[in-house]
């Protein structure tokens, strides 16, 4: 199911010879997903209720029509999806490579020019999806590492604090102090940053 979203801020004026053209861009497009074998979930506009009707649409994927990179209503549109996110493919009359750029950067993650053949369709929508959801895998990970880092972190601090607390306590050097929490830890079948939160959780009870 794919939802196509329209840049134009209002519906297009047929009583001048762009309204046509753009009217015209938009219909030959829908046909031309529609004649690839896809099913059309709507046509929006790139609104301030655009969020709430995609939600209700549920479609698989985002086709933007643009006349030009229109990077500000390319960024609402992924912004309408942030809870959500979709593959969004960009359909445009113009070639610009710094608006191509701008586009992937924002997340667009496939960028049509001039029209799309109804036997070119299902290829570019296939890659579209394959990129997206590679970009996804990527992005978990990269997540999954950020969170394993500062958890890392996090007990380093820990063990650092209650070194410290040893160090001042029982006059340790800071590698007899270390020793002692790996030897407790070793003992009681814990990690050293286990042990480290245990002794401050009892340092900061009893004072």
């Amino acid at each position: 199911r794919l939802a196509v979203i329209t840049m134009a801020a209002n519906v297009p004026d047929l009583s001048d010879d762009d309204g046509w053209a753009e009217a015209l861009r938009l219909r030959d497009l829908v046909r031309g997903l529609r004649e690839g074998g896809y099913e059309i979930a709507g046509v929006l506009g790139a609104d301030a209720q655009l969020p709430e009707k995609l939600g209700a649409l549920a479609p698989d994927v985002l086709i933007v029509d643009a006349e030009s990179g229109a990077r500000d209503a390319i960024e609402h549109v992924v912004w309408a999806t942030q809870d959500a996110p979709r593959p969004i493919v960009l359909f445009t009359e113009e070639h610009d490579p710094a608006h191509v750029r701008e586009a992937m950067a924002v997340g667009v993650v496939a960028y049509v020019v001039a029209g799309l053949a109804p036997e070119r369709v299902r290829p570019v929508i296939d890659v579209a999806i394959a990129r997206f959801e590679h970009e996804q895998v990527l992005r978990g990970e990269l997540a999954a590492a950020r969170s394993q880092l500062a958890s890392k972190a996090a007990e380093r601090e820990v063990v650092d604090r209650a070194k410290a607390l040893l160090m001042q306590r029982h006059g340790l050097a800071e590698p007899q102090a270390y020793a002692r929490l790996r030897s407790t830890a070793m003992n009681q079948s814990l990690s050293i940053a286990e042990v480290s939160r245990r002794l401050l959780d009892m340092a900061a009870l009893f004072g």
